[in-house]
């Protein structure tokens, strides 16, 4: 059977690559910020244009040997604290609006240590705007003039622009507006909103040089935000329920045709001057996320994005209407990019939400630390890893710029004190290495084939059709021949003037009749116009005279206007003061709306979890009573169980003692038997035999016997239910094996009755695979005596099988070894010589006798000399 092959998909064609060798390194510039308080430590100190020196702060030791160490970094440019915002900008961001006006991409961000200045760097505040309502201004103030009109350039939803006629323009304008109820965008003409003009004065303007006047343009700008690794649209606008609020739609990123990235689904707004683009930006500014945190109040909890796309199409031949060709609309954008803060949560307090953005913060961070360290180590070492740009939307937003889509340019913002030192370490360590990175340098757009300056031509061809319809009253086009042919009619025609003959007199006669007839109607013609002059001249008198008497009349009136339009100014002022203060307290209503927000969620969420904190307290109390009556039960049982253990104990210990007084009188009874028989002079007769039995003395029964003696060596192995085996071998034949068990705590008494057990295994804890080996087995046993002595038993036992596939000891035979010494003699004697004589017998001889009569004592109290048991004291060997 013949198998198919697997089709494989087709590889798709790698992105295009610039044709440019040239490459420019990433220009990373340093912004310090002014400290705070003035009595705080400074660690950053500026040397030089281009060097910074950060000196660790005090208590912080860097070096084994507790050395401070100074570190020194070096960038493109060092920007001081007493920097403005126009020279940061002129430095930094110029020269990238430059190139987006030639058609060229740029990527701007900031980066820094939350609470550095990233914020105010790229924003600004009312009278210190930032680089991007700066670069605003200068784009509009450059291509203001050669601005197309309204929905001329469109949007596709392909990170493309078509481009239609004015009166389909017209057409989607009209239809916009009446189905829209927003109102209308703010013309460039009228007058600034405070708030930007606030920002930037009108000496800090900026405009581009070399613009190409044979195009027109259209700014199109977006805002995104991405906030936990999620992109969303800060312009997008979403019917609000209050009942309901859904929340927003995050978006996707999207290749387009050029292998270029962009954000699908991205609302791109139209605008026509720089305050409506800084308004649009504004509107979805209070959209972003932030929060309050310990070191920053209003704290960015995501990257925003604010894209600036410029479209540009050239003129058609005549230079009046754009060239209605998609492929000659050349699109060119800016990205200004505020990165949100690296931070550690130990010293923001973060908990709960603020924990996962901020983990989401320093890990897309790091992903793009990553990136730039790949990039770096590619270009210096000539490898070829692949760079992780899709682990973070914001690396794999911003990967056509680091593959030569663009100029890349970065912001670091610093903070002075001392308690960001360790990571501003961080920070300018990632800002040194991404110096070293080499970004390709874009490719110039090609130049239309037109011929330049047919804006300027079609201009004055206008201005000077306008000022001929001025001069005529009417179309240029229409009266000029009007006239010329009145002229012609009124008239006479000239004859023929062609000479034949030199002596011909009647031609030239004729000819000098009819130009005289032209001279005398010319003449009337003359007189009539200088009639009609004087009779101009004299109504144009009594209108000066006319006009004198109304141009007095108007002065006066203009007198009284100029009185009026002084106070119109001085109301216009006030009006624009009272703007501006209630464009201030909006501002701050916001910021207090915010901050009442995020305090009423940090109640909300405070509350929670007190409420979650009491109901746990109320269960752990609730299981500590459940408990407290649970040990009270444990309790009392444990209390009646050992008071019947110690009634028990009690009745046993009775019981022993019974035992051994009975055992003692015994043994006196005995000796007084013996001692008796000792005193009688000679041999006594032995008793006549008595055909019946004597009485034996009764020995205890079983219950009034001594409680066995709890011991302090391992108990033996436990029995099992004994199945007789199949097959033995022959005893007889001395083919038995011994497991000798000798525990570990046992005592060598160093005397000659030591156990010998031939061919054993000696274990000093019994296991199953000992027993499966052997046929007999042994216990070891000491414990102490009563009278004090150390006592040996050793326990035997038979190894027989289980049902089970197991081993089982069956115990048969308990033997005794005791050693006794040779003072209790002695010491009977001195117990006895501190009591007086009762008797009529010495106390030497009553000990003698108890000595010699002790081993036969012993056997009558059950001793080791006992039938049932082996003495071992000299050793024997069993028969084979």
């Amino acid at each position: 059977m013949i198998r198919q092959a697997k089709g494989k998909t087709p590889r798709r064609p790698p992105p295009k690559k610039p044709s440019s060798n040239q490459k420019d390194p990433v220009g990373v510039y340093c912004r310090v910020r002014p400290l705070g308080a003035e009595d705080e430590e400074c660690c950053i100190e500026v040397i030089s244009s281009s060097t910074i020196q950060l000196h660790a702060p005090e208590g912080f030791k860097t070096n084994r040997n507790g050395e401070y160490k100074e570190t020194q970094c070096s960038f493109k440019k060092v920007f001081g604290v007493s920097v403005s915002q126009m020279e940061l900008f002129e430095y930094v961001a110029k020269p990238l609006v430059d190139d987006l006006i030639h058609g060229k991409n740029g990527l701007l961000f900031t980066y820094g240590v939350t609470g550095s200045g990233k914020t105010f760097t790229m924003t600004g505040s009312p009278g210190q705007g930032g680089l991007l309502p700066r670069s605003l201004d200068m784009i509009f103030n450059t291509i203001g003039p050669y601005q197309a009109k309204r929905y001329v350039f469109k949007t596709d939803d392909k990170n493309g622009m078509d481009v239609q006629s004015e009166v389909d323009a017209l057409l989607e304008r009209q239809r916009r507006e009446n189905n829209l109820p927003a109102p209308k965008a703010t013309p460039s003409r009228q007058k600034l909103d405070p708030e930007i003009a606030d920002m930037i004065k009108p000496e800090e303007a900026y405009k581009a040089g070399g613009v190409d006047e044979d195009s027109s343009y259209s700014i199109f700008v977006s805002y995104i935000e991405i906030y936990n690794n999620y992109i969303y649209d800060l312009l997008e606008e979403n019917q609000e329920d209050a009942i309901k609020p859904k929340p927003p739609q995050s978006k996707i990123l999207r290749e387009d045709q050029n292998h270029n990235m962009y954000v699908s689904g991205c609302m791109e707004v139209e605008v026509k001057s720089a305050e409506e683009a800084f308004q649009v930006f504004w509107r979805g500014q209070k959209k972003r996320k932030i929060a309050n945190t310990r070191l920053n109040r209003e704290s960015s909890r995501s990257h925003s994005v604010f894209i600036i796309k410029l479209a540009q199409a050239p003129l058609d031949a005549d230079g009046d209407n754009i060239l209605q060709d998609k492929s000659q609309v050349n699109v060119s954008q800016l990205c200004l990019v505020d990165l949100a803060g690296s931070e550690r949560t130990g010293r923001t307090g973060a908990e709960g939400t603020r924990i996962r953005e901020a983990g989401n913060i320093n890990q897309s961070l790091l992903t793009l630390r990553t990136c730039i360290e790949i990039l770096r180590e590619n270009q210096m070492c000539g490898t070829n890893k692949m760079v992780p740009y899709r682990d973070s939307k914001v690396t794999h937003l911003f990967k056509n710029y680091f593959d030569g889509e663009g100029k890349v340019k970065m912001v670091v913002c610093v903070n002075p004190k001392a308690d960001d030192y360790e990571e501003t370490l961080l920070v300018m360590r990632f800002a040194e290495m991404t110096q070293e990175v080499e970004i390709a340098r874009p490719v110039d757009r090609p130049i239309c084939g037109f011929t330049p300056g047919r804006r300027n031509r079609n201009q004055a061809f206008k201005e000077e059709l306008s000022r001929k319809l001025e001069e005529r009253g009417g179309p240029v086009d229409r009266d000029v021949p009007s006239v010329i042919t009145h002229l012609v009619h009124s008239l006479p025609p000239l004859p023929s003037s062609e000479l034949t003959d030199p002596h011909d007199d009647i031609t030239l006669p004729r000819l000098i009749e009819t130009l005289q007839s032209r001279h005398r109607i010319r003449q009337m013609m003359i007189d009539e116009y200088n009639k009609a002059a004087n009779m101009m001249k004299s109504m144009l008198q009594e209108l000066d005279s006319n006009l004198i008497s109304k141009d007095n009349f108007i002065h006066e009136q203009n007198g009284k206007l100029f009185e009026k339009d002084k106070v119109i100014q001085t109301n216009k002022a006030e009006i624009e003061r009272l703007e501006k203060k209630t464009k201030m307290q909006e501002h701050k209503i916001d910021i207090l709306q915010k901050t009442t927000k995020i305090y009423e969620d940090d109640k909300r969420s405070l509350r929670q979890e007190l409420e979650t904190r009491e109901q746990r307290l109320h269960r752990e109390l609730s299981e500590k009573r459940r408990m407290e009556q649970r040990m009270h039960g444990v309790v009392s049982d444990t209390q009646h169980k050992w008071e019947k253990e110690c009634e028990r104990r009690v009745n046993a210990m009775q019981l022993e003692m019974q035992n051994k007084l009975w055992v003692k009188d015994e043994k006196l009874k005995q000796l007084k038997a013996i001692v008796t028989e000792s005193k009688t002079p000679g041999r006594p007769d032995p008793p006549p035999r008595q055909t019946q039995p004597q009485p034996q003395p009764q020995r205890p029964s079983r219950e009034e016997r001594l409680p066995a003696k709890r011991s302090a060596s391992p108990s033996p192995v436990p029995t099992a239910t004994p199945v007789r085996p199949l097959h033995r071998r022959s005893r007889s034949a001395g083919g038995e094996k011994w497991v000798d068990h000798k525990p570990a705590s046992s005592l060598d008494l160093g005397t000659v009755l030591q156990p010998v057990i031939p061919n054993a295994i000696q274990v000093s804890a019994p296991s199953e695979k000992a027993l499966s080996k052997c046929d007999r087995y042994v216990l070891t046993h000491q414990e102490v005596a009563s009278d004090g002595e150390i006592q040996t038993k050793l326990i035997k036992g038979e190894v027989i099988k289980t049902r089970g596939g197991g081993q089982a000891v069956q115990f048969t035979d308990i033997e005794t070894l005791k050693q006794e010494l040779t003072t209790v003699s002695s010491r009977k004697r001195k117990s006895s010589e501190g009591t007086p004589a009762s008797g009529d017998r010495a106390d030497g001889a009553w000990t003698d006798v108890e000595t010699r009569c002790s081993v036969a004592v012993e056997m009558r109290a059950g001793s080791n000399m006992g039938p049932g048991f082996e003495h071992h004291g000299i050793t024997k060997r069993r028969k084979p």
